[in-house]
């Protein structure tokens, strides 16, 4: 059975968003699509985001600046949007979710034995951590510092005593850090 991972790129001060809730990738590297992008697509039976984060993740992968090859396995991969705004989505295998994430994680884990990464949204994961649901955090942080913006880990989250798995440099100075709940 698959794990629920939080898969999520930071600044080095703790945020996934910039001010204006401004999206700042991490500089495209074959590091990135290695051992981030390319762990994620192989690892991922569904990927979870929040409405902001998947139509961020649309509008990017449907560009003419995303990989054709990742842009079409990620637009075939299933995916599970949380929103309870958005009407319709049609890129690719998209379910809308609008009920408690601990219900929808329980029926996911009967229809993949592989992993459900939640790819984007501070809100869906912070629902998720709060619930206690998460079983590996997979963490890029960029050499950056945003100054503000959408933190990743909210106040008022349980506290969580974790276990390093992983520590791993990247070519252009990010760091991809793998933990587990102790």
């Amino acid at each position: 059975m698959g794990k629920v991972v939080v898969a999520a790129f930071i600044s080095l001060d703790g945020y996934i968003e910039a001010p204006n809730r401004e999206m700042v990738p991490p500089a495209p590297s074959p590091d990135l699509f290695r051992y981030f992008i390319e762990r994620n697509l192989t690892r991922a039976g569904v990927f979870v985001y929040g409405r902001v984060s998947y139509e961020g993740m649309v509008r990017y992968w449907t560009s003419p600046d995303a990989d054709a090859k990742e842009a079409a396995r990620l637009a075939a991969s299933r995916k599970v949007v949380f929103s309870t705004t958005l009407a319709g989505a049609d890129w690719g295998q998209v379910e809308i979710a609008r009920g408690d994430p601990a219900a929808v994680v329980k029926r996911l884990k009967t229809e993949t034995d592989k992993d459900i990464v939640i790819l984007g949204g501070a809100g869906v994961a912070n629902s998720f951590m709060r619930a206690g649901l998460v079983e590996e955090y997979f963490v890029l942080v960029t050499p950056m510092l945003f100054g503000g913006g959408t933190p990743l880990f909210a106040p008022g989250l349980p506290r969580t005593q974790l276990r390093l798995l992983e520590a791993r440099p990247f070519d252009l100075g990010s760091v991809l850090l793998t933990y587990a709940p102790a």
